[in-house]
């Protein structure tokens, strides 16, 4: 079933979550796919096993829809550890304000009134001089590259603006490119979907390499082209639980396994860390290895030095497509600081890694 705005304006009244979240997974428009402009994605078996320490150099964190927003959240709350962030189709930090009805209808679609830039960018000080988030001058500088696409309906381009204008008047190095005629997705050689089209898997190929421009944007110098031979890595597959406050993953809406891509380069010497977070309905238990496998990433990083680390969400009764949580689903007043339940586990992940 197609779910367009005015079927979500009919519908108000009804269960709001599930509206949010059938939406942020880009109910499909359209099933066209394309064959990727790229070689053929393939990611490694998964290897059961645990995270361990690096020499990790630096840290940075991606996602797309809502782990673009958590990518964001983990950024700010934490900007001491991560030194740049890239976004797929997102809006600034805490748009949502704890609501799911001004998710919906202020923070993707433009029906209600949201934050300005300036009210969320004061909203952040604030948090900074409680301890909350990470002081706000680590941001000056940062590199933060963002994309969105023409065809994107999912999350309208001006709250992907507020997410720009948000960054640059805290000082960070902001590349943002509307250039695209892509749908709501991640962008890739590698992907399956037409590129104008919202589709599961919702990883579009557009005859372009979006990873490589952010990359070279967020290590500030080209980067090596990514391998066209066989990964040489591993794929880790490791126990969420041992992350997540609580100990138990499901409780916070996150799989009970997660997944990090080690390059036989990292094994020894110093790497990059690159946390990469899945948008609805891309979890693992919902459609296999197509993220890790077509996103692009571990391409990039066999031949640039990079590990990859892929958390990964689930379904719950209060998040029925697999979303990460930028709105405050299960009751978590602090999603978007450094209390937050998923933040929390994230950067129980990273730490173990040595990020």
């Amino acid at each position: 079933m197609v779910y367009g705005r005015s079927h979500l304006v009919r519908t108000v009244t009804a269960a709001f979550t599930l509206a949010l979240t059938a939406v942020l997974g880009g109910a499909p428009t359209a099933t066209s796919a394309a064959g990727a402009t790229g070689t053929p994605a393939a990611a490694p078996s998964p290897t059961p096993g645990e995270l361990t320490p690096h020499a990790v150099e630096s840290t940075y964190v991606s996602g797309v829809s809502s782990g673009g927003y958590l990518a964001d959240q983990l950024h700010v709350a934490h900007s001491a550890v991560f030194e740049g962030a890239g976004i797929f189709s997102a809006g600034a930090y805490d748009c949502a304000q704890g609501s799911v009805n001004t998710a919906l209808y202020a923070c993707m679609d433009t029906y209600m009134p949201r934050k300005t830039p300036a009210q969320l960018e004061q909203l952040t000080r604030q948090r900074a001089a409680a301890g909350r988030v990470d002081p706000v001058a680590n941001l000056a500088g940062d590199p933060v590259w963002l994309y969105h696409g023409g065809n994107d309906r999912t999350v309208d381009r001006p709250v992907n603006n507020d997410l720009a204008t948000y960054h640059r008047d805290f000082g960070a190095d902001v590349s943002y490119d509307t250039s695209s005629a892509a749908g709501h997705a991640w962008v890739s050689p590698l992907g399956k979907v037409a590129c104008a089209s919202t589709a599961s898997p919702y990883v579009n190929t557009c005859g372009t390499d979006p990873e490589r421009s952010m990359l070279d944007h967020l290590f500030g110098a080209p980067v090596n082209p990514a391998t066209t031979a066989p990964l040489d890595g591993t794929l880790v597959r490791f126990d969420q639980n041992r992350h997540v406050p609580g100990g138990n993953a499901t409780a916070v809406s996150m799989g009970k396994d997660g997944f990090a891509y080690v390059p036989k380069a990292c094994a020894a010497g110093s790497c990059r860390l690159m946390v990469a977070l899945h948008g609805c309905q891309q979890t693992y238990g919902q459609i296999g290895d197509t993220f890790m496998a077509q996103a692009n990433l571990n391409e990039y990083a066999d031949t640039n030095r990079m590990i990859v680390l892929y958390p990964q969400a689930t379904t719950s009764l209060d998040n029925p497509r697999g979303c990460w949580n930028w709105w405050g689903y299960g009751g978590d007043t602090h999603y978007a600081d450094k209390g937050g339940r998923q933040i929390t586990a994230i950067m129980s992940m990273v730490r173990q890694l040595g990020g």
